[in-house]
């Protein structure tokens, strides 16, 4: 199942595991590979089709595993390449395929390749000036000079070349230069290693980093160009998923795959947090005060959201190549949709427009339960940006609760204890929402389930944007009609046909017929509705 992977993009859903948090199986309090190889028949009733992981390569964990020392081996905290193997061998027979990911524009300053350079005058895998350079840092090989990290500064940027040559500037190396082709032939060698361990793909950690002053990504675009052309003849039907937070930009340079993110483009993030930015949890204060849709006051917008997924879908049916934009509901470097005032009950809409809408939506781990944002969780392994913004609170451990044996894996599994766990009493777990029919975590398997198996939700469907506000209404393939109130005040949608509309998933809603088909939807605060205009005459909803 792992090879075929870019052909089901359309109705894929993602599930991003952060592995020290997500199922620890050996005991030692953090989660491990083998743990999730134990909840592969969670996922499985969940509905997912691919996992992404979080980086789990040997690295001295501190930026949490994004500083890889060895790109060719898993860290020993989470078990042995073996277990990979058997990982993506055990998913692949549910029909999950398994995504790593990548960091390829930096490495650990206890990568081999770092220490080499830093000692070699004549390697050139880094960026080294022999003088001192704003932002760059202080060597401590034999070479001396000084190197540029990539983010922290133990995290040194691998040399891709710069768009842009300055005589005055002689670390400046032009793309095709033998270390940045060094690294580019070495980035194809990693992703064979792991193509053939049965992995499906990658998630491109900050994909858009790579060639130095660059305007307009112009030779990043190039070498992720190059990079697919190689990737479909070699391994065709594996996929490549970018961090660049620009799908308009980032899919037409070569991925198959791009998501919203809370950064990226010329606006850096605003579609993406214009929809469920509460001002909770991580908080850039950069971003300044705009009102989330998603939102109990009802004073967002999602049209921002809209029109930037307009133009991403325009510029990649521009292509001709395909090419899917990607919704996810949180990630590891972001607050989760229960953060703040918002709640698990209002958290009910964000996702059924993550699943409705046509991108590929991605479920961050435990968010299918209503896991919250923690505040005060300590800061560990670099989670803390600023004093505003740490990200330890959406990296705390998935709450299974006290399954039985034999309940979608091993019974009263171990709770990773990476870092501790949501405090409060009531905090959900997976355990307390299987009995419950009417839980979030039902609701996001019924989600998953009607956006496999009904084709007007498919990524190329057509989408026809009736209100972005409150509510949010649009039509998917012209007859499946999503009405959406993140808001606490009940809201009226004209919807010619309504009142004859078949409920798939409704929650406070009810329709008003009008005259001459002028009907009504009429939900409650935090309702919502899928309707079927068009239902057969045996059709019977979803739940």
């Amino acid at each position: 199942m792992t090879s075929d992977l870019a052909s089901r993009l359309g109705r894929t859903v993602l599930y991003q595991i952060y592995p020290q948090s997500f199922a620890d199986a050996n005991g030692d309090g953090i989660g491990d590979l083998a743990g999730i190889t134990e909840r592969l028949d969670y996922l499985d009733w969940l509905g997912v089709d691919a996992l992404w992981l979080s980086p789990c390569f040997v690295s001295p964990f501190a930026d949490a595993g994004y500083d890889v020392a060895d790109f060719f081996q898993v860290a020993p905290r989470y078990g042995t390449n073996e277990d990979m193997a058997r990982l993506t061998e055990e998913a692949g027979r549910r029909g999950i395929s398994v995504l790593l990911d990548l960091v390829a524009g930096h490495t650990s300053d206890q990568h081999p390749w770092f220490r080499w350079s830093a000692d070699d005058p004549d390697d050139h895998r880094f960026v080294w000036s022999d003088v001192p350079v704003d932002g760059f840092q202080p060597g401590t090989g034999a070479r001396g000079g000084y190197y540029l990290p990539n983010f922290f500064p133990v995290q040194p940027a691998l040399n891709y070349g710069y768009a842009r040559l300055d005589p005055a500037e002689p670390w400046r190396q032009p793309v095709d230069a033998p270390g940045p082709l060094a690294n580019r032939a070495a980035l194809r060698e990693i992703m064979a290693h792991w193509f053939d361990l049965g992995v499906a793909g990658f998630r491109v950690d900050m994909a858009s980093s790579l060639v130095k002053d660059d305007p307009g990504h112009v030779e990043t675009s190039r070498l992720w160009r190059e990079t697919r052309s190689w990737l479909d003849d070699a391994y065709p039907g594996r996929v490549l998923i970018s961090e660049w937070g620009d799908p308009r930009v980032a899919v037409p340079a070569g991925f198959h795959v791009d998501f919203f993110l809370q950064f990226g483009g010329d606006d850096d993030g605003l579609p993406f947090r214009s929809l469920w930015n509460n001002g909770a949890g991580t908080v850039n204060p950069s971003w300044g005060e705009v009102p989330a849709w998603a939102g109990a006051e009802g004073t967002g917008d999602a049209r921002t959201f809209v029109d930037a997924w307009q133009a991403a879908a325009d510029a990649i049916a521009a292509t001709g190549r395909g090419g899917v934009v990607g919704l996810p509901t949180s990630n590891h470097d972001f607050t989760r949709l229960v953060a703040g005032a918002r709640d698990a009950e209002q958290a009910r809409v964000a996702h059924v427009l993550t699943m409705t809408w046509p991108a590929l939506p991605s479920v961050y781990y435990g968010d299918e339960i209503g896991m919250r944002y923690v505040p005060g969780t300590p800061t560990l392994e670099g989670s803390r940006l600023s004093p505003t913004y740490d990200r330890a609170g959406s990296r705390t451990p998935m709450q299974w609760g006290d399954l039985p044996s034999g309940t979608l894996g091993p019974g009263d599994p171990a709770t990773a204890c990476y870092l501790p766990q949501d405090p409060e009493p009531d905090r959900p777990t997976v355990a307390a929402q299987l009995d419950d029919d009417d839980s979030l975590l039902h609701l996001v398997r019924t989600l998953i389930a009607l956006r496999h198996d009904d084709p007007r939700l498919d990524v190329a469907s057509s989408v026809e944007v009736l209100g972005t506000g409150y509510p949010v209404t649009y039509l998917r393939g012209g007859t499946l009609a999503v009405v959406l109130n993140p808001g606490r005040a009940p809201v009226r949608q004209p919807l010619p046909g309504a009142a004859e509309a078949r409920p798939v998933l409704a929650r406070g809603c009810r329709t008003e017929a009008g005259a001459d088909g002028d009907d009504v939807v009429h939900l409650d605060g935090f309702g919502y509705a899928v309707l079927d205009l068009d239902a057969p005459e045996d059709f019977r909803p979803a739940g």
